[in-house]
């Protein structure tokens, strides 16, 4: 397994819809295996594929708690077949914008439909933190950040600070500091 690096806004490999995986062969093995090292590292509940670069319809999920043994998914091909009218708000961040928070309003819950990392077709019911993880890892797959479910003035504001940060090779500083607990039920901040 190998940690590989992160993409960050503004590189707009992040704004790219990501191809069907033909086949779950040794590579996507790997490649998922890699994915979960990565998201481990950083650390983070959710990766995509084209967060490490690669246009491939690639997620990997772990949301189990810090102190519980580790739950990894592995979803290729993902598609939400559907999304409930309730709704429940979480306090999203991402790897791809590092040590940005923002609460954000999506489905309570979803089911996704998936091959696993031995290319069978799964269904899973995803309800509170998974469904919001879920939902914004699948965003990923079609060029869609979180931030885009945010206000326009929020989102151009960090968009823009990102991008003079990476003119001068850096990351930026945020003076708003993440709150202890997400507006949701979890203890740590969705789909990272």
């Amino acid at each position: 397994m190998t940690i590989r690096d992160i993409v960050y806004i503004p590189d707009p490999v992040l704004r790219q819809v990501c191809e069907p995986v033909p086949a779950v062969d040794d590579d996507v093995r790997a490649l998922l295996d890699d994915m979960l090292a990565t998201m481990y590292e950083a650390p983070g509940i959710g990766l995509a594929a084209c967060q490490v670069g690669v246009l491939k319809r690639i997620v990997v999920i772990d949301v189990s708690k810090e102190d519980d043994p580790k739950a990894p998914i592995c979803l290729v091909n993902p598609e939400i077949t559907w999304t409930s009218e309730e709704t429940s708000t979480y306090e999203e961040g991402c790897l791809s914008i590092p040590d940005y928070y923002e609460e954000v309003e999506r489905p309570a819950a979803c089911t996704v439909r998936f091959l696993d990392r031995d290319g069978k077709e799964q269904e899973l019911s995803c309800e509170g933190l998974l469904a919001t993880c879920v939902q914004h890892e699948v965003d990923h797959l079609n060029g869609v950040l979180f931030i885009d479910h945010i206000s326009k003035l929020k989102r151009d504001r960090v968009v823009k600070k990102f991008t003079k940060a990476a003119r001068r090779g850096e990351m930026p500083e945020f003076k708003r500091r993440r709150a202890a607990e997400p507006a949701g039920d979890s203890e740590q901040p969705a789909a990272e």
